[in-house]
């Protein structure tokens, strides 16, 4: 229901002091219709005087959008609203990733998909001692929030259970949550690039002799997660102040979906941007001062350790001149059985004062060695202190100041101030392990990739160092961890930090953070020379160029090659394609037409897409080199003057045609026509392609044959622009492409989705005036 020039005020008191209090019985609903400088939060004060003192007291206004400013007096009390305005939005997803965490979804679901696995790994890794450990390390006021935060998502839940969305009503598993879910699902978010990937081998892990699946380990993190940033500095902005771009490439499903919410105590925070909606802070966003974005780092979470085990019992493993026994655990484990009932199923895990034990075909459990695994982030306890710091900076001191409480666990951070200074850091948590220390220990195991690392598990002195500045034991210290502060700007698409800017390359540091001196990606060097270009026409920039720059949906890579694979569309134009002949002029014209853009009106781009996805393949595909002292522009030039090269990117042009002549595609299809994100009977068409054929503006989906790209797996998500105007006042605008809320029946469903079709931003109402003035303002003061 949508709202023009009226704020509707709801309040109203908890369950049990509705049954308690007629005062407290109290439902007032209230339109301002008048003056829209009258905020909710006035009307609310006047009703103060006669309720009662309650724990939690917080008052939630929702802008257009769906978007919740959450305002509250103390952190229990701010906990108590984020919850709940959260839980609004994602309630079903929150719930089954709080299963997750407790091993419990093959009780629910089967132990089909990977469940059964995953309820071993959690039960096995997230035990009592760990979440007893880690409650204790929490500050105060980290307390306070997590019993507001607990508090306000049972509440939802009471308030709303006959009235979930379809996807979890009527379940059984939309259950309250305890501090000790809460504890779990933070955790969980810590380690999910580190031993999270592993879940599987981990599940898998049994001595010789006994019966293991066979399982291919894939070390690579999934296409399409990782993101774009820039942040801008007084010398090349039109203010002379600050400017960030903000562009995570992150799953439009699932728990991984970024929810936007504004954070109010006053006087002590002020900070909007997006949660993911399993975490409880702003991990992406602004305040007046500051803005910062995050990127998905290089940096390794964890190592494994290979294992010499004693020739008597491969349940024991050499550490220096003794021999260690493993540990096993045994997990019971209810799977839902036949009868719709659970069965209790026993599995035994193995542990070394590593880590677990991994088994998969390429780490092998043998007579001879095994693998097991050591996370960094497993007893990080450190990100509610990081963020709420990080909430608060000032200026890029404070920033870099809270990164260095290290509970940022797996991210660049890329950040702007009001006062002019871009800065970037890969400031997250990695073992300490130096180069010495790789070059003395690391074993080359055969299928596994080199940059994994895998050290010497029977060498004490291969162990990691542990560094008094470090707050998390056998951590890199803050200090260690690479960061460049610059006037201009710096950039980041999930490279190392090596080439954060080509003006001034960061060198030096551990190779278990990143490459230095290597080849980048496509999206790198799209986002460098977009950059670059448009410093060189000697305009100062505004947000506005950052926002054109990213949806004006160019194809760098077709840029590139795109002339030079069109050669190939002269003379002899027949191809053979399994034993029949494909004439790939047609392709050959749809490329000729494209406008070498990814845009919901770009013809012929999906016969590129599929084209490209092959074509990188190819063994010896460029003529030059890549060359570390020209990093943005090498490797470059296709080899067609390599025949097996040129026939390579031939056979590639006739199987992409083919795919589409096969499923009746025409080859200058819109590219909207066939990419788009189902809602409802709604077929939202949707701009972005792949970032490693060289697009900037990301998004990843696959073919369906007679469906098209849809839905739409990962990519572009929360896109923010912050800068500040020459009053020194933030000016934030935003789109969150798959919008607010997963459940089909909210007015935000979908809306923002359609924006981002057509390549729009919505300002973010960050100050007072601006929530007041909102259109389809709502207020709701909720207290217990």
């Amino acid at each position: 229901m949508r709202y023009h020039d009226c704020h509707p005020i709801l309040a109203f008191a908890s369950s049990d002091r509705l049954r308690k209090s007629t005062l407290a019985s109290l439902l007032v609903l209230l339109a301002a219709c008048s003056e829209p400088s009258t905020p909710g939060a006035d009307i609310a004060a006047q009703n103060t005087s006669a309720i009662p003192e309650f724990r939690f007291n917080s008052e939630i206004r929702w802008t257009s959008y769906g978007i919740p400013h959450v305002k509250a007096d103390d952190w229990a009390s701010l906990g108590y609203g984020f919850a709940y305005a959260t839980a609004k939005d994602a309630v079903c997803t929150i719930a089954k990733d709080v299963l997750m965490v407790n091993g419990e979804l093959s009780r629910h679901f089967g132990a089909e998909q990977g469940n059964l696995q995953s309820d071993i790994f959690h039960r096995a890794v997230l035990d009592e001692t760990m979440i007893a450990g880690f409650r204790a390390s929490q500050s105060d006021k980290a307390n306070e929030f997590s019993a507001g935060y607990i508090a306000g998502y049972n509440r939802y839940i009471n308030d709303h259970r006959q009235d979930l969305p379809e996807s979890c009503a009527g379940a059984t598993w939309v259950s309250n949550i305890t501090e000790r879910d809460l504890d779990k699902l933070t955790i969980g978010v810590g380690i999910r690039y580190g031993l999270g990937r592993f879940q599987r081998e981990m599940a898998n892990a049994a001595p010789p002799g006994q019966p293991i699946a066979s399982l291919s380990t894939d070390f690579e993190i999934p296409a399409g997660i990782g993101s774009n940033a820039v942040a801008m500095g007084r010398e090349v902005t039109e203010t002379g102040r600050g400017l960030l771009l903000g562009n995570p490439h992150y799953p439009w499903q699932g728990s991984s979906r970024f929810h936007m919410i504004h954070t109010t105590i006053p006087g002590e925070l002020d900070v909007m941007g997006v949660s993911l909606y399993t975490t409880n802070r702003i991990a992406i966003g602004f305040n007046k001062d500051v803005a910062w974005t995050h990127t998905v780092s290089t940096g390794l979470r964890s190592t494994i350790y290979a294992l010499e085990l004693d020739p008597t019992n491969p349940t024991r493993y050499r550490y220096g001149d003794d021999y260690r026994d493993m540990q096993p655990v045994t997990i019971e484990v209810p799977v839902r059985n036949q009868e719709g009932g659970a069965s209790m199923q026993s599995h035994t895990v193995y542990m070394t004062h590593y880590g677990p034990l991994l088994v998969s075909d390429q780490l092998p459990w043998t007579p001879e060695r095994a693998y097991a695994i050591r996370d960094a982030n497993l007893y990080n306890d450190r990100a509610a202190v990081t963020y709420d710091a990080l909430n608060k900076a000032s200026n890029i001191d404070e920033v870099e100041a809270a990164l260095s409480l290290q509970g940022v666990s797996w991210t660049n951070t890329i950040a702007a101030d009001r006062d002019g200074t871009a800065f970037y850091a890969d400031i997250s948590v990695v073992p300490n392990v130096d180069a010495d220390l790789i070059g003395r220990c690391q074993v080359p195991v055969d299928g596994v990739p080199r940059q994994l690392v895998i050290l010497d598990g029977t060498r004490p002195d291969c162990e990691w160092q542990n560094a008094p500045a470090s707050h998390i034991p056998g951590a890199m210290p803050a200090d260690n961890m690479p960061r460049i502060r610059r006037d201009d700007y710096v950039h980041n698409a999930n490279d190392s930090y090596w080439l954060s800017t080509p003006r001034q390359p960061l060198q030096g540091f551990s190779p278990i953070i990143g490459a230095e001196n290597a080849a980048v990606s496509l999206r790198t060097r799209a986002g460098l020379t977009f950059i670059e270009a448009a410093l060189a026409r000697g305009q100062k920039m505004q947000a506005q160029d950052l926002q054109d720059m990213l949806f004006s949906h160019r194809h760098f890579g077709a840029e590139l090659f795109l002339d030079e694979v069109l050669t190939l569309c002269t003379g002899d134009t027949l191809v053979t394609l399994e034993a029949a002949e494909v004439d790939i002029s047609a392709a050959c014209a749809a490329l000729a037409g494209w406008d070498r853009r990814e845009d919901v009106d770009s013809r012929g781009a999906h016969v590129w897409r599929e084209f490209w996805r092959q074509a990188a393949r190819t063994q010896g595909l460029y003529a030059v080199p890549f060359d570390a002292a020209d990093p943005v522009n090498t490797p470059r030039t296709l080899a067609l003057d390599n025949e097996q090269v040129k026939q390579a990117l031939r056979q590639a042009l006739a199987t992409s045609q083919k795919l589409f002549t096969d499923n009746q595609v025409a080859l200058d299809a819109p590219l909207g026509t066939l990419q788009f994100e189902p809602r409802g009977n709604e077929m939202i068409p949707i701009p972005g392609g792949d970032g490693g054929a060289g697009m900037w503006s990301v998004i990843t989906s696959q073919y369906r044959p007679g469906v098209g790209y849809s839905p739409i797996v990962h990519g572009n998500s929360y896109i923010q622009t912050v800068g500040w105007q020459q009053d020194g006042s933030v000016e934030a605008k935003a789109i969150l492409t798959y919008s607010q809320s997963e459940d089909p029946r909210s007015p935000h469903f979908a809306d923002q989705t359609r924006l981002y079709s057509d390549s729009q931003w919505i300002s973010l109402p960050f100050y007072e005036q601006d929530i007041a003035a909102d259109p389809n303002l709502m207020t709701l003061v909720l207290q217990e």
